[in-house]
């Protein structure tokens, strides 16, 4: 067999983002590279025994102006190239990266092939810049094997030493080189001298799934609320009585707590009937909703507000999305809403050990 024939290949998408900037000579702002002058800064991608191919959005884009049209861009161009590589990663803007991620999870049912996203703080052309070693290590994970099999079998972010799950993954600073976050889930994978994965924490597809799914729909008229103290219901009345509404998501106190307002309540129950989701999702950097605690969570629940458990706000938002694309069925949302479709959520009646079978660590 020649060395070809036994060099993994992996497919990198390039949509923008800091990773692929530099410096303007003239204005000294941030401007985009292409992929191919990336890849002159990171000459060690010829010594990593992996066959790279790319393609690139035909404009690299800031990732601010990422929308679910986006989304679908990536999703389809994993799955017409899913058979010819054995991994891909998306070198994308931070700012929107637990977004895309999480969406990309949805969009993508039955993967046993990775897809990781990074990208950067600094540019990968200037020193000190953290975009070269974030590369080289996601190219290393997308393209490495356990038994035969892709190690990593799910959507997933590569930053700062660490791969995260997609859809657990969260933008927590604007200038740490640790930027990104998991607040409710263990990292997959810790990156020191060597890769040490957690082999709890994988994401395996259940055996009953057939191959790789597409499900490309997003419904974008859903909505974010975030309550605070004196809020006027006026602001969220508009919200809910916007026509196109099918769904809202509500960023709520603690472990899922709201005022206890016969005005919020009314409101909430007279969306709920004409058929918007309402899902409630904690403002907390950890931790989730529990509606069994207080009575206020109580309140919502009888509202009809399904708890969004210790799912981050950006995997709420992209599963909601997800759902109302797939049905109109109250029950069958409410059903797949508090479902662990993808790891986005801890189930609530059993274990995280059950969930996801015997803990344990190896050295990659």
């Amino acid at each position: 067999m020649s060395h070809l024939e036994t060099m993994r290949t992996v497919l990198v998408i390039y949509t923008g983002g800091t990773i692929g900037m530099t410096r303007d000579k003239v204005s000294g702002a941030l401007v985009p590279l292409d992929f191919a002058q990336v890849a002159k800064h990171v000459p060690e991608l010829a010594h990593a025994g992996i066959r790279v191919e790319a393609v690139s959005f035909d404009v690299p884009m800031d990732s601010s102006d990422v929308s679910p049209r986006h989304w679908r861009s990536l999703a389809n161009t994993v799955a017409e190239c899913y058979n010819r590589f054995d991994g891909f990663v998306i070198l994308h803007g931070t700012d929107t990266m637990a977004y895309s991620a999480s969406a990309l999870s949805f969009m993508l049912e039955g993967l046993q092939k990775p897809v990781i996203f990074t990208g950067s703080q600094l540019p990968i052309g200037i020193p000190r810049t953290d975009g070269r070693e974030n590369l080289l290590s996601a190219l290393m994970l997308a393209a490495h094997q356990t038994d035969g099999a892709s190690t990593i079998q799910e959507v997933a972010v590569y930053f700062g030493n660490h791969l995260l799950r997609g859809n657990r993954s969260h933008k927590e600073s604007a200038q740490s080189l640790q930027a990104i976050v998991s607040p409710n889930f263990p990292a997959l994978v810790e990156a020191g001298v060597d890769f040490m994965i957690e082999t709890s924490t994988l994401w395996r597809t259940p055996p009953t799934a057939d191959g790789l799914q597409l499900h490309s729909g997003m419904r974008q008229e859903v909505a974010w609320v975030s309550l605070y103290p004196g809020m006027p219901l006026d602001l969220l009345r508009q919200t809910l009585e916007w026509p196109d509404l099918r769904g809202v998501v509500l960023a709520t106190y603690g472990s899922g707590n709201a005022p206890t307002s016969q005005v919020l309540k009314d409101l909430l129950q007279k969306a709920n009937q004409s058929g918007v989701t309402l899902l409630n999702v904690t403002q907390c950097g950890h931790g989730g909703v529990h509606p069994e605690l207080y009575a206020t969570s109580h309140m919502l629940a009888g509202c009809g507000v399904i708890p969004g458990h210790d799912m981050t706000t950006e995997a709420a938002l992209t599963k909601l999305m997800h759902v109302l694309a797939l049905t109109d069925d109250q029950g069958q949302i409410r059903d797949m809403m508090t479902a662990n479709l993808r790891g986005e959520l801890t189930p609530q009646d059993r274990s995280r050990a059950e969930a996801h079978g015997p803990a344990g660590a190896a050295g990659l």
